[in-house]
């Protein structure tokens, strides 16, 4: 097994390599939307760097599996340079914004370039023959066999929490009703929000949604993947504020009581708002912001 290190590592990397195109060629839209956080702006831009990321990691992929003497130090490059974009983008102020790590759906944080550059150093103890390799052929077949079952497992794994998960989703949004909108509670509607900054929005963000929340609120525990729900959108620019870590937000938006959420333009005018305890509810406060401001839509 010790002898067998670098074909065991190499494997790993060539797996989450291809399960990155993958996840990037999946949803192709979403992921090259997300490229905007690294300042490509333009759609066939964006498609072409898209597209030009999948073909490298799955080439990638194959030649680490098929034990190419190059790959290692190209993949060791790959995720070098991943590392210095996440971490400019970080610099820049682009925290919580689609990352295109893993599709569309990733959000960029600080674990971003450390996860790429731990990648990136594992690739470059492998290309520097820091790590031993399995002796023959019969070996190294074997070790991909057993990589490739374990992870058939994990990936079994992970696609029942995803299923348990939807089950949630699904039970949160049975039966609901749209949100619960007063206007006298929570902001004034059509006004611009002065704690609207705090909603952190990108180039392609088409609206805000402020989600208002209490540590000690079961209620707010059950609506979590809710929210978690519809964070996943691209074009949505969603912030969670506590009530006591973020005290002054509460006061200056007079919210009611959690949870609570408040949907907001572009420019931070508040368009809907309300009490919510399910995902249909949450929507339901996205779905009149996009009516009281033709010619914003979410994507699907």
């Amino acid at each position: 097994m010790v002898r067998a290190m670098a074909t065991i590592v190499s494997i790993w990397l060539a797996l989450v390599l291809a399960l990155t195109a993958a996840l990037k060629a999946r949803r192709p839209a979403r992921a090259a939307a997300a490229l905007a956080t690294y300042g490509i702006l333009a759609a066939p831009l964006q498609s072409a760097a898209l597209w030009t990321l999948v073909a490298i990691e799955a080439a990638l992929a194959v030649a680490l599996c098929a034990s190419a003497s190059w790959a290692a130090a190209a993949a060791a490059g790959l995720f070098a340079a991943f590392t210095i974009a996440t971490a400019a983008a970080l610099v820049a102020g682009r925290a919580g914004r689609p990352c295109a790590c893993f599709g569309g759906t990733a959000r960029l944080s600080w674990t971003s370039p450390a996860r790429a550059a731990a990648l990136s150093l594992v690739a470059t103890a492998i290309a520097l023959g820091i790590l031993p390799s399995a002796p023959s052929g019969y070996d190294r077949w074997l070790t991909l066999t057993l990589s490739l079952a374990l992870t058939a497992m994990a990936g079994l794994a992970v696609a029942i929490l995803a299923l348990a998960r939807e089950v949630g989703v699904l039970r949160l949004s049975a039966g609901s009703r749209g949100a619960l909108e007063i206007p006298e509670e929570g902001p004034p509607l059509g006004a611009r929000q002065s704690w609207a900054p705090a909603v952190p929005a990108g180039p392609a963000t088409a609206l805000g949604l402020a989600v208002f929340t209490s540590d000690g609120c079961p209620l707010c525990a059950m609506v979590a993947p809710a929210v978690q729900h519809v964070a996943a959108d691209p074009l949505l620019a969603v912030r969670i504020f506590d009530e006591h870590a973020d005290a002054p937000v509460w006061r200056a938006a007079g919210v009611p009581g959690s949870p609570y959420a408040v949907a907001l333009s572009a420019d931070g005018v508040a368009l809907a708002k309300g009490t919510f305890n399910s995902l249909g509810q949450l929507e339901s406060v996205l779905a009149t912001a996009r009516v009281r401001q033709p010619g914003m839509a979410l994507a699907a």
